[in-house]
């Protein structure tokens, strides 16, 4: 173990602007990788986590979801820059110990930074702090799970517990957790894909009849035409960019509709190959469209338009009416509706030009096999589900459903976000899920629904919901309205996280707080039945297994299997009988049950041993559409504009590249040209001329709502940057305290972080005196 004195708190005062970068990757992301990998531990530890990383003998990179190729076509170094950061940055030598947490208070640790909590390294021991106490201290691993089990006992009824999930949980304890706290007599499991992806599952679930993508890796480099829309891949999950460099070389073309310009859509070196190197690389979008925040709804009601009347002209040339008429409900009215679509409206929404589009419509009808990918640009905003559901509606048009090279394609932004979802972890699991886990371990599930992410802080806030317990992530990051969030946990009688390192939901603590340190996915994983493995789902539906390599950070952690099986046999006892010591002895037999309960698991065990592992069916692509008509839907979308008042913008929240979620790992966004600070916001040329501000002005950002409330976020310095007209953009988690809890998405209730109105107020100190 190598000895660390405490890194810095950063003061953000060095902040310095370049012009954005116009290319991503190449030799400067080596670099980068490189030296932050470095600085975290030992050249024999970063390389002993590099070769193992996503490789069908090691574990799965705990960043993103994207798929890895099939084995016999993967890279020796198979993972993004991000990637490497990320699994460095959890294989880091730096330990947070005992001694730590006498040295610094719950309070000091409140008031420190989300880059300096990180940096202190992995959690090494379980702690306490007692209620009225002002410092964690040292726990046994039995009585702080007793401790637990006795306050979720205690409970008036099991709904006043929360059980939340992030993505880096695998499969195995993700179906084990789920298990107990239906066991227990709870559906309250939020986990983060309620504050992402929740508008795509409701889309695609009305729509399409089941939650998730219908593509691979393989139709994605086939496709004719790939619209990439409101995501940055170059940062989020950069692998992408070598599958999309792909479709290039196959003949593939690749639009880009994004308030930003990126810089992994306009040009990609890629970094493990020659003409990335010391080449020009790759132009990755044929065509970018600056998108007003919020206005992709009102471009895919144009283009459908411009089908239906391509189709007019040229009857049975354009749109696929054998599958309309054998596969789809709903065309009739559809099509009554677009054909009312505002040219007028469009444009104010889009804030494109009409050839723009047009341009665009030409590509589709020169393409066979279209595929949409997207993420939270479309999703957190009010109108999320109706803009995925025209999505369905535009590749329906022209049967880019259910064949190869075409079809949805949704790109989740953490580990196995959707593979928890697959086990369970949702707080409304569909009924015949729930009559097969009561007939598998002999007890009737609880049928009520519970409470997702947003609606269990309402919960806390008002004294329905007294414990919370969080497996992985950093609830009080990524969650809206960061104030009342805080003040919800801190109203619960005991918070309790189990967690790989320190971040701030572990210094915002109910009246008792537990952390419970758990193994990270690089961790070799040894139970009393030996060396185990898990398993994880990506974007695709790929399932694979995932190997832990590095010896734990600490003797005294436990796996999330162990802390999540004792915990139920200290709460539940021997009722309902289920074999929760031999679950953690043998992770096979957590399998073997997965198989009897979730569709398309037979013979998990099996399956998943095969390098690389299996694909789980998707219906859609045998054109099985699992909706009350048992056909794909054509729905019905208000058109819906963004419409910032007078001296106000639009606001999207975002990340920097040197960052992982709610975890930055330095002060800098490379591709966007800033370094050295955070609080920053990202605004047109055009917008600070007419605001009257200036470059580098320091302004505090003021979030209005529709109710009439503000939220304010201090100090931040405003960037000239070439943002569409009317809307700005800046970091979360630093700017969530501007969403409010009630401003979600109709249908998902995900928090609507990309359509914020805000204005611009000078900084006290900056303001001008009154005359």
């Amino acid at each position: 173990m190598r000895d660390f004195d405490e890194p810095d708190e950063p003061d953000g005062d060095e902040l310095s602007v370049t012009a954005p970068k116009t290319w991503a990757t190449g030799a400067p992301a080596v670099v980068h990788a490189l030296k932050y990998a470095l600085g975290q531990t030992s050249p024999r530890r970063t390389a002993l986590t590099l070769l193992a990383i996503n490789q069908t003998k090691g574990f799965d990179c705990p960043g993103c979801a994207w798929p890895e190729p099939a084995p016999g076509r993967r890279h020796r170094n198979e993972y993004c820059e991000n990637g490497a950061k990320h699994i460095s940055d959890e294989a880091t030598s730096r330990r947070v110990t005992a001694d730590f947490f006498r040295r610094h208070s719950v309070d000091e640790l409140s008031r420190r930074s989300d880059l300096w909590l990180n940096q202190q390294g992995r959690l090494t021991e379980p702690m306490v702090l007692r209620e009225g106490a002002t410092h964690y201290e040292p726990i046994g691993w039995d009585e702080a799970l007793d401790l637990l089990a006795d306050e979720l006992r205690a409970l008036d009824h099991p709904d006043e517990a929360l059980f939340y999930t992030s993505g880096r949980l695998a499969n195995e304890p993700a179906f084990l957790l789920q298990l107990f706290a239906r066991a227990f007599g709870t559906n309250n499991l939020p986990d983060c894909s309620n504050m992402c992806h929740e508008s795509s599952g409701s889309a695609l679930n009305e729509t399409l009849g089941i939650g998730k993508g219908s593509v691979g890796l393989d139709d994605l480099h086939d496709c004719d035409l790939v619209f990439v829309v409101g995501q940055n891949p170059g940062t989020n999950h950069p692998r992408m960019l070598s599958a999309l460099e792909e479709t290039k070389r196959r003949g593939g073309q690749v639009v880009a509709v994004n308030p930003l310009p990126e810089a992994g859509l306009l040009r990609f070196k890629h970094p493990q190959k020659a003409r990335g190197v010391v080449g020009r690389g790759t132009q990755i979008a044929d065509q970018f469209l600056q998108i007003r925040p919020g206005g992709d709804l009102a471009l895919f009601q144009a283009l459908n338009l411009l089908l239906l009347e391509a189709e007019d002209k040229e009857p049975g040339t354009v749109l696929d009416r054998e599958f309309i008429e054998e596969h789809t409900t709903g065309y009739d009215d559809f099509v009554a509706h677009i054909r009312e679509t505002s040219w007028d409206s469009v444009l104010e929404a889009t804030g494109l030009t009409r050839d723009e589009i047009e341009r665009v419509h030409e590509r589709v009808l020169a393409s066979r096999g279209v595929i949409v990918c997207w993420a939270m640009g479309l999703t957190q905003h009010k109108h999320g589900v109706p803009t995925i559901r025209e999505v369905v509606n535009f590749l329906l048009l022209r049967g880019n459903i259910g064949r190869p090279g075409a079809g949805v394609c949704p790109v989740r932004g953490h580990s196995n976000v959707q593979g928890d979802r697959t086990m369970g972890i949702w707080e409304r699991m569909p009924q015949p899920f729930l009559d097969r886990l009561g007939r598998e371990f002999a007890f009737t599930p609880p049928t009520r629904h519970g409470l997702d992410s947003v609606d269990s802080i309402r919960a806390m806030r008002d004294g329905r919901a007294k414990v919370f317990v969080g497996v992985a992530g950093n609830f009080v990051r990524a969650t809206p309205d960061s104030d009342v969030t805080e003040r919800a946990l801190r109203d619960c009688r005991l918070t309790a996280h189990i967690s790989t390192k320190l971040n701030r939901s572990h210094a915002v603590c109910g009246r008792t707080a537990l952390i419970l340190p758990t193994l990270g996915r690089s961790d070799r994983d040894v139970q009393a039945g030996g060396e185990q493995f898990m398993t994880v789902e990506d974007s695709m539906s790929e399932v694979h297994a995932t190997r832990g390599r590095l010896a734990p950070a600490s003797p005294h952690l436990l796996s999330e299997v162990s802390i999540i099986t004792r915990l139920a046999r200290k709460v539940l006892g021997s009722e309902p009988a289920i074999p929760w010591a031999d679950f953690e002895r043998d992770y096979d037999l957590v399998r073997d049950r997965i198989a009897r309960v979730v569709d398309g698991f037979q013979d998990f065990n099996e399956r998943v041993r095969r390098p690389g592992g299996f694909r789980l069916p998707n219906p859609v692509n045998s054109r099985t559409f699992r909706t009350p008509s048992g056909k794909a839907v054509f729905s019905v979308n208000d058109f819906t504009m963004l419409r910032a008042p007078e001296g106000h913008l639009v606001l999207q929240t975002l990340r920097s590249h040197d960052q992982w979620n709610t975890v930055p790992y330095a002060m800098d966004d490379r591709y966007r040209g800033i370094k050295g600070g955070r609080r920053v916001v990202l605004v047109s040329p055009a917008d600070l001329a007419a605001l009257g501000l200036a470059d580098g002005t320091l302004v505090d950002l003021v979030g209005v709502w529709s109710d009439g409330s503000e939220r304010r976020a201090d100090a931040f310095r405003v960037v000239s940057y070439p943002t569409p007209p009317g809307s700005a953009a800046a970091y979360y988690p630093e700017t969530n305290v501007l969403v409010p809890l009630d401003s979600v998405a109709d249908i998902s209730n995900t928090p609507t972080s990309k359509s914020v109105i805000v204005r611009l107020e000078r900084t006290a100190e900056q303001a001008p005196a009154p005359a």
